[in-house]
Order: C-alpha cells, then sequence, then structure tokens
C-alpha cells in the first residue's frame, strides 16, 4: 500500500469517528434531553419526585419504609409490602430473595451463640420462605387486628413442616412412620411442637446439629382458611424489591388503624385511598394497585397527625 493511501485511509477514519462522535455523544443525548423537558414528559424523566413542603421525599415509583427508628412501623401510615432490595427499598440493590416454593426448612441458630447474647441471624438462623412469609403474617395479623393465620404456618408463626423417618414405598413415600419431627421448631425455643401426634407417631420439636434430611419432608396445611385474611403482597416480596404499590385487599385491612391514629372515621380514609387507586392497564393487565407513598402524602396534607 503507498503512504499517500494509507494517509487518505486513517484521514477518512478519523472523521467518521469524529462525525460519530459528535452525532451519538453529543447530538443524540441532546435531542433526548429536549424531548424530556416536553410538559408531560418532564417529570417523569426526573424521576417522577414527589415533595412535602417544598422538599423532595421519594419517587412514586420506587417504594419505601414507613418505620420509626428501630424498624417499627408507624400507625398512621399505610405500610408498604416488605423489601429484598438491601435493607429495604435500596435502588442499587434491587433483588429478590431468590427463594423458591420449596424452600420450607429453616437452618437453626447455635443455641451456644444465642446464649452468648448474639442475634439469630449472627448465631446462623436463615428462616426459610415459608418461615418468613408465616412470621410476617402474624406481625401484619396483630398489627392490623385480624387473623394472621395461614395455610402451613404454626401458630407460632413458623413453617408447619415434618420430618417423617420410616419405612418407605417404592416412590419414596413414608408409609410406617417410625419417628417425626417438627424441624422448623428447635426443642431451646418451645418443647410443645405444633402437632402433637402424626399418624400415631409422637412429633417431636428438632435438635439443633441433628439432620433430618433422611425424612420425608412434609407440610402440613393446618386448619386455616383458604383465603387469609393477611393479603400475599403483605407477606411477599416483589422481584425488584422496590414495587411502590400495595394490593386493594392490604390497603383494606390497614385502614382502621390508620383512622385510629388520625382521629378520623374509615370511610374518610377509605375515600383518600379510593383516590389512590388504579385500575389494570388497558383494563387486562395486572392486578388494581394503591400508591403507598402518594396516599401516606395526601394523608399528611388531608388529616395530619396532631400532638
Amino acid at each position: 500500500m503507498k503512504y499517500s493511501n494509507f494517509i487518505r485511509l486513517h484521514w477518512a477514519a478519523l472523521r467518521a469517528l469524529l462525525v460519530l462522535t459528535v452525532v451519538t455523544g453529543l447530538g443524540y443525548p441532546l435531542v433526548i434531553w429536549l424531548v424530556a423537558q416536553l410538559p408531560g414528559l418532564h417529570d417523569k424523566a426526573e424521576g417522577s419526585m414527589l415533595t412535602a413542603n417544598g422538599k423532595p421525599v421519594g419517587s412514586r415509583l420506587i417504594g419505601q419504609l414507613f418505620t420509626d427508628s428501630s424498624g417499627n412501623p408507624l400507625p398512621q401510615y399505610f405500610q408498604s409490602r416488605p423489601s429484598a432490595a438491601g435493607t429495604g427499598y435500596d435502588p442499587l440493590s434491587s433483588s429478590a430473595s431468590n427463594l423458591g416454593p420449596e424452600n420450607i426448612v429453616d437452618t437453626a441458630a447455635d443455641p451456644a451463640q444465642l446464649a452468648a447474647g448474639k442475634s439469630a441471624s449472627d448465631a446462623g438462623f436463615k428462616p426459610s420462605l415459608l418461615t418468613q412469609v408465616c412470621t410476617r403474617s402474624a406481625a401484619v395479623g396483630q398489627l392490623e387486628g385480624v387473623s394472621g393465620s395461614r395455610p402451613f404456618c404454626t401458630g407460632g408463626g413458623v413453617g408447619a413442616v415434618l420430618s417423617v423417618i420410616g419405612t418407605r414405598d417404592s416412590r419414596g413415600n413414608v408409609v410406617a412412620p417410625t419417628r417425626v419431627v417438627s424441624v422448623n421448631e428447635p426443642c431451646q425455643s418451645t418443647q410443645t411442637p405444633f402437632l402433637a401426634i402424626y399418624e400415631g407417631v409422637r412429633v417431636e420439636c428438632a435438635k439443633y446439629g441433628d439432620d433430618y434430611s433422611i425424612g420425608q419432608i412434609v407440610p402440613i396445611r393446618g386448619a386455616a382458611p383458604a383465603n387469609p385474611a393477611v393479603p400475599a403482597d403483605a407477606v411477599t416480596t416483589s422481584g425488584s424489591g422496590l414495587d411502590p404499590n400495595i394490593s386493594p385487599a392490604y390497603a383494606d385491612i390497614q385502614v382502621a388503624r390508620v383512622a385510629k391514629a388520625r382521629h378520623v372515621s374509615p370511610d374518610q380514609i377509605r375515600a383518600v385511598v379510593a383516590q389512590y387507586r388504579t385500575g389494570r392497564a388497558l383494563g387486562f393487565l395486572g392486578e388494581p394497585t394503591v400508591n403507598v407513598l402518594q396516599l401516606n402524602l395526601q394523608l399528611d396534607h388531608q388529616y395530619p397527625v396532631t400532638g
């Protein structure tokens, strides 16, 4: 290749690089920014921020907690659904728990570490998805004054799961139990399992360090209703961990508590809830929802808590 051709080709490449840099690195972003300033688009482009007393308090697209410094729910506010994103609704840690429906056996805490003053999590306790759901359901039920019972949960708020040990049939099912253990109820926390007898065998509570995987893991449905008073979104996290909405059913069971804290009637609170309830997209996609932040901001404006 002649030297003149080499220079000509590289000069053309450099000019193309400069033109594309200007078009894609400066021109295109500038056009998009200008479009975002159009009325009706500006708020969305700025993150759909909501303000109170002139100060930004959050985005209507990202959920947040309404708790005190100790993590206790503030009674005057509607509560959001649980979040697995960081410590809760952290946009930099958007995620789910990645636990599936078969995750029903807890990892027990070391009793020696508990006796030494460590927290359950620091002592190795890892609740299963089922126990997380049961615990949350019991807590929400107590907060809202409704039954927190739900299928496959014990009265103590953990997964009602047995390890059934004995002779198995060709399909692997135990047909002649010789020992039955309540795997999510360690002896140091309770001496009375949620179920006394299973198929004629006395149920034991679990002992730390013992391996019960040899048995058939059997969840026990119990007598809880098929449609619990505490709805599913009150006890499960969203896929992103940032869901800003709750179901109308979850909002409905919170009305009485919020009305009492704000010294107004439940009907007055329900009227505000209705303002922030949205239906299915296009009339058939998704489920009806209530935006928690918008609802709580309106309640502060309309029925502020005083004293």
